[in-house]
């Protein structure tokens, strides 16, 4: 099961730190709706579940911050003769900061676009036996006390189709 999790972050984290993934599809964001968002650099894309009051206690990073994760692994062995083919419920985790509360839902909801945009282009064959059939859900946090002053977090919640020996 170790292996089936960390499959799915690594072809997750493939495909948010291509070369169309996530700091792209901000940028985009940012010139065709003329947004000042700061920009996501694929060293602000991690792989860690973990609350923000221990992680900013702990390491040293920027905000806006994206969390990869595998939140729940399932074996339904739908295929008879392989070891693994079920689910895995992966999360992508954004953290938005900044000094002030203006903007801030407007810049989350805003880099959720881009993740969501990332997600869409990417629907089909991950390779290694990892398939992403689409859809996804959305939840966003409330503004609380954290990282610069402010801190949301939104999560993009989707499930990725595993076949494995």
């Amino acid at each position: 099961m170790a292996q089936v999790g960390r499959l799915t972050t690594s072809k997750l984290m493939s495909v948010l730190t291509a070369s169309d993934g996530l700091p792209a599809a901000v940028a985009d964001l940012s010139t065709t709706q003329s947004l000042s968002l700061p920009a996501v650099t694929a060293g602000q894309i991690m792989v860690q579940n973990v609350t923000p009051e221990i992680s900013e206690r702990s390491s040293i990073f920027q905000y806006p911050l994206v969390c990869v994760y595998c939140n729940k692994i399932t074996n339904q062995l739908r295929e008879k003769f392989r070891s693994f083919s079920g689910d895995a419920q992966m999360v992508i985790e954004m953290r938005v900061s900044q000094d002030r509360l203006d903007q801030i839902e407007a810049n989350v909801q805003s880099y959720i676009d881009a993740v969501t945009q990332v997600l869409d282009q990417t629907r089909g064959d991950w390779g290694d036996g990892v398939f992403y059939p689409g859809g996804y859900e959305v939840t966003y946090g409330a503004v609380k006390h954290g990282g610069k002053n402010f801190l949301q977090i939104a999560k993009v919640s989707f499930v990725l189709e595993i076949s494995a020996n």
